[in-house]
């Protein structure tokens, strides 16, 4: 049992508990709270992924192993963007379940607005909102 807490559950399990505590977004509101400067888009997608299939214009890009260092409000290492635990964040991961657990990590950090893309950068694409290659 991981770390003597009662009965191990699965990821699935997980997940659905995680997203219960808060309400996730889909692409175009996604889009339109980044848009308009209500939301932090942040990308957490490793390079690899980045590379493949291009980028989110806007996007903050902030790899999942440094998230809590860039967006913690009160961190050394915070993000010039990380100015409150009011900070209303949206999360993109590769499909959106990496993203899942990012944010109710940040949520333990006080980030209470923190949420996720539904579907992550592949329904974004699917959407047909914008993606532009790296570096372009």
């Amino acid at each position: 049992m991981p770390g003597g807490q009662g009965t191990p559950i699965g990821i699935d399990d997980l997940l659905e508990r995680v997203r219960a505590g808060y309400v996730r977004v889909g692409p175009h509101p996604a889009a339109e709270s980044a848009r308009t400067g209500e939301a932090l888009l942040v990308d957490i997608r490793y390079a690899a992924l980045r590379q493949r299939d291009g980028l989110i214009p806007g996007a903050v890009l902030v790899e999942r192993n440094e998230l809590e260092w860039r967006l913690d409000p009160q961190g050394s290492h915070r993000l010039p963007e990380a100015t409150g635990h009011d900070l209303r964040v949206i999360l993109v991961c590769n499909e959106g379940y990496a993203s899942s657990l990012a944010a109710e990590s940040l949520h333990r950090l006080g980030l209470h607005r923190a949420t996720d893309l539904v579907g992550g950068f592949q329904a974004w694409r699917a959407a047909g909102l914008p993606v532009v290659a790296p570096g372009g």
